[in-house]
């Protein structure tokens, strides 16, 4: 699973599913063998002006929310448990 932050400097101009591929493609050979084994991507972007919190983000991710713009805060995780239906 993949979960992709993008932090742009100012409202985008394109659609938020162009960035994905060119992510998870560059991370192959660095993070994983092969994309193929992404079963689930989570991708949201934070504008400029929007307002959103974070109850408590990990040291990681408040990095990336202040660092300065554009930013980018990708966690891939091999925690299989979002398969299961309750």
């Amino acid at each position: 699973m993949a979960t992709i932050f993008y932090f742009p400097p100012s409202r985008m101009a394109g659609d938020i599913d162009n960035i994905v591929k060119p992510i998870l493609d560059g991370m192959v050979r660095i993070a994983y063998l092969d994309d193929h084994c992404i079963e689930r991507v989570v991708v949201q972007k934070f504008e400029p002006g929007v307002a959103w919190l974070f109850a408590s983000p990990t040291e990681t991710l408040e990095s990336a929310i202040q660092m300065e713009k554009p930013a980018l805060y990708v966690r891939l995780e091999d925690d299989l448990t979002w398969r299961s239906a309750s």
